[in-house]
């Protein structure tokens, strides 16, 4: 092979690994972005044409959201809210804001030990805030990500790529539908209810949630309840499968 088609190899996109998936439903997912740049670049191979590729951008330094690239935004503050949870706040250039709706995601790209990874949060900043936005994230001992995450300091420059997903709520429409959710609150290492208000006690179940645990509370709802769902891969399939079991069908279900 000559050296043409060495420099083609060389410019031909790298698959992504499984850990760079989120497993989130990301769309675009890092391998829709993989097949989107491979078709990119078989086409200006067989053109000959490398100028085809200039639009490729791995990674932006504009601070600006993109789903389907990286942006690079430098963290302004870090603060430590329990043993091993931290609060992360990022700058925005001028009063800008992020644009995300209800719902929404951003995925984080992060390296350790020469593996790239990539996880989803959801920023706890209000949507109208400006000049910055904030992440909540809880770092557990033997999570990768978490490795990452807990070298964070002030001015370090981390990559977000977004922002993914959504709940399609529209403001003053149909609000009986979500008037009919009841929230319950799950407390895994609380034994005591007694740190919450008197109108929460009654609705709210200790444990770890399983599928005896969720009939109990479909069947003590007045009314269908339709539910929505936050958390990793696997359990959001858990609670599908216990939700499912429990009566609720797919359409009063919504998994961010």
């Amino acid at each position: 092979m000559g050296d043409s088609g060495q420099d083609w190899l060389a410019l031909r996109p790298q698959e992504p690994s499984p850990s760079q998936c989120c497993g989130s439903g990301c769309k675009p997912c890092i391998y829709d972005v993989y097949e989107k740049e491979l078709a990119q670049w078989e086409r200006a191979k067989a053109m000959q044409d490398k100028s085809l590729l200039m639009g490729k951008k791995e990674q932006s330094s504009n601070s600006e959201l993109n789903p389907d690239t990286f942006t690079a935004f430098s963290v302004s503050s870090v603060e430590q809210l329990t043993e091993d949870t931290y609060q992360y706040k990022f700058e925005l250039p001028g009063k800008s804001s992020l644009p995300l709706s209800l719902g929404q995601h951003i995925v984080l790209r992060g390296e350790v030990n020469g593996l790239e990874i990539q996880r989803a949060y959801t920023p706890i900043s209000p949507r109208n805030a400006e000049g910055y936005f904030e992440v909540l994230i809880k770092c557990y001992e033997a999570g990768l990500m978490s490795q990452y995450i807990k070298t964070w300091k002030r001015g370090d420059v981390v990559f977000w790529r977004g922002p993914f997903g959504g709940f399609p709520y529209q403001p003053n429409k149909d609000l009986a539908r979500y008037w009919n959710i009841r929230i319950f609150y799950v407390l895994s290492q609380e034994s005591s209810l007694e740190r919450l208000p008197q109108s929460y006690q009654e609705n709210t179940y200790t444990g770890r949630l399983n599928e005896d645990l969720m009939k109990t509370i479909v069947n003590s709802c007045r009314r269908k309840p339709f539910v929505l769902i936050c958390g990793s891969s696997a359990f959001n399939e858990d609670m599908s499968r216990y939700l499912k079991a429990a009566g609720i069908e797919e359409n009063s279900c919504f998994v961010f």
